[in-house]
């Protein structure tokens, strides 16, 4: 049976080239990539290039590492794809999931953003499913305004 896929679809007021800098500029991340349920950002860690490493970190000085994956596609302002695990899954590729984020401009200043997250289980899809809306509503609202959603605490 096949494992479930996620496609996310944006069409922001912006270029190829901020879109993609908020994508591996871990000061813009920290504005606008928030956790679900959460007023904790997250940033992703890597050198980016192929092959390397990459870590999905809370900023809240926890040291936590939410989700770890691969480099495995990188075409500045236009596409990355990066394997997604949970940490406690890292050795096993059997759970990954990927993320490939595509860039492309279109008329009049405005580029489309897709998000396609495949390869999933019923867990993480659930988690992503709530996760990704919030996160790439939040970028969009950032590079169209300047400053991000606010933000809600969580309930206690």
């Amino acid at each position: 049976m096949k494992k479930p896929d996620y496609v996310y679809v944006s069409y922001i007021a912006t270029t190829p080239e901020k879109v993609w800098q908020a994508f591996i500029d871990t000061d813009i991340m920290r504005e606008y990539w928030v956790g679900p349920g959460s007023d904790c950002s997250r940033v992703n860690v890597s050198d980016w290039k192929i092959g390397s490493k990459w870590e999905h970190q809370r900023t809240d000085g926890s040291g936590i590492v939410d989700i770890i994956g691969k480099v495995l596609e990188f075409t500045p302002h236009s596409r990355m794809v990066l394997s997604w695990a949970r940490p406690s899954e890292e050795e096993d590729e059997s759970k990954h999931s990927r993320v490939s984020i595509d860039i492309e401009p279109i008329a009049g200043g405005t580029v489309r953003l897709t998000v396609t997250h495949d390869g999933l289980d019923e867990q993480m899809l659930a988690g992503i499913s709530g996760g990704w809306p919030k996160v790439l509503s939040n970028l969009k609202t950032l590079l169209e305004t300047g400053k991000p959603l606010p933000r809600v605490a969580k309930a206690a």
